[in-house]
Formats: C-alpha cells, structure tokens, sequence
C-alpha cells in the first residue's frame, strides 16, 4: 500500500510542477508562449488532468479557467495523498524506512 501511495503521490507531483511551470511560462512568454516548445511540453504532461477537469467541470467554467481548477484539484488530492501516506507510516511503525521519508 505504501508503495501505491508513493506512485500516486508522485504522479501528482509532477502534475502540478507541469501545471506551475506552465503558468509560469504563460506569464513570462507571454502571445509568445504556444511557440514555446517548454510550454507545449509541459501542455503534454498536464493535458491529460485538465482534460479529466475539463470533462467533470459545468460549461459555465472557461477553458482558460480549468488549468487554475486543476492545479486546485490535484493540490487537494496531493495533500490527501501525503497525510494518508504519513498515517500509514505511523500506524505501521515505519517511521525512518526508506518509502516513508
């Protein structure tokens, strides 16, 4: 179990570390941006969470507002992730294991 919550907790990361980047690069690039070959990347990489937003979102939410409801949406589950992650080393007694840190 701890194992799958490392993998999930991980994927999460590099979700929201694309989402960030991209934000960053939507502020710093600027109309320049979609010729960024940084920002499509890191497009690529969160295209798959903000597609799954995108999907359970109601039409009144703007496609340029689901990259914003993602982030928030991964940031909850990512915390979720870690405090199941932290009770688990410690009701186990793993405190101190190498998956546990």
């Amino acid at each position: 179990m701890l194992t799958i919550l490392n993998a999930v907790q991980l994927v999460l990361y590099i979700a929201l570390l694309a989402l960030v980047g991209q934000g960053a690069l939507y502020v710093l690039a600027g109309q320049r941006r979609e010729s960024n070959v940084f920002y499509k990347l890191l497009q690529v990489v969160g295209k798959p969470f903000t597609w799954l937003v995108r999907r359970i979102t109601p039409k009144q939410v703007s496609d340029k507002q689901v990259p914003i409801v993602t982030f928030c949406l991964l940031a909850v589950f990512y915390m979720v992730v870690t405090f199941e992650r932290a009770n688990l080393c410690v009701t186990q007694g793993l405190v101190g294991q190498p998956g546990c840190r």
